[in-house]
């Protein structure tokens, strides 16, 4: 399969601690690529760097053969890379499909200066409840973005960043404060998802993370120790050790 994007030998140190320490990964087209490790093994540094909001020390990365490590967020933006947060931010005193319109406003590079005319504007509306569609959200598309229910929210979030027309999208614990069902209605979103983007998935919820991806990255300590099919990580006896400290134990 085509590689989207490659990782190669990234490091990034904070005084002693290296948060990533060599790191080597690839993203294939249309992939689900899982990154799971214990707490403190350098996830959120690694997406924040493929996002660029954290430049490496040493490394590179890729998309498409092309060298962007020193972008910006913008550019890589613009560029194909799409991102969502820990945290939701998404503006609630909006109605949900202004939030999405902005997202395909920013895109398109236009103008903040007239949203008044913007609001009325299909080629902002039209991508935007095309988004919207694709979370399955247009039924809330009128409802003030602060009203939603926590899952909804992350929906949403979504919905802003595919209007982005990303080819890359980067999620960063977006099952996180949810409740079961949440949870399983965006397991659902995502499966819908894979093969049409291509997807760095960091994820807590280990059941979410074995459903969904394709190949699985575990990072310890800044390194990835191991990549591989969901059934070969399960089976994987360093990753084993370094989730539980006992290689005879069950992942």
């Amino acid at each position: 399969m085509t590689e989207i994007m490659q990782v190669q030998n990234l490091v990034k140190r904070y005084g002693a601690l290296a948060a990533t320490n060599d790191l080597n990964m690839t993203l294939r087209a249309g992939e689900l690529h899982g990154v799971i490790g214990p707490n403190g093994a350098g996830k959120t540094t690694f997406i924040h760097q493929l996002a660029g909001e954290v430049m490496p020390d040493q490394g590179r990365i890729f998309l498409d053969g092309i060298d962007i490590t020193g972008s910006s967020v913008d550019e890589r933006a613009l560029n194909g890379i799409g991102r969502s947060y820990q945290i939701t931010s998404v503006f609630k005193d909006f109605s949900v499909l202004e939030n999405v319109m902005l997202a395909v406003q920013a895109r398109q590079g236009s103008s903040f200066r007239f949203w008044s005319t913007a609001s009325r504007d299909k080629r902002l509306s039209e991508p935007a409840h095309e988004a919207l569609c694709q979370v399955q959200l247009s039924h809330a598309a009128q409802r003030r973005a602060g009203a939603l229910g926590y899952g909804e929210m992350r929906q949403l979030e979504i919905a802003m960043t595919l209007a982005m027309q990303p080819r890359v999208l980067l999620l960063d614990e977006p099952m996180a404060g949810m409740s079961q069902q949440e949870s399983a209605r965006l397991v659902d979103l995502l499966h819908r998802l894979k093969g049409q983007y291509s997807i760095v998935l960091v994820e807590h919820d280990m059941d979410a993370v074995f459903a969904l991806a394709d190949r699985i990255t575990v990072l310890l300590y800044g390194t990835a120790i191991a990549c591989d099919t969901p059934q070969a990580i399960q089976t994987n006896q360093e990753v084993k050790s370094a989730y539980l400290g006992d290689d005879d134990d069950e992942f």
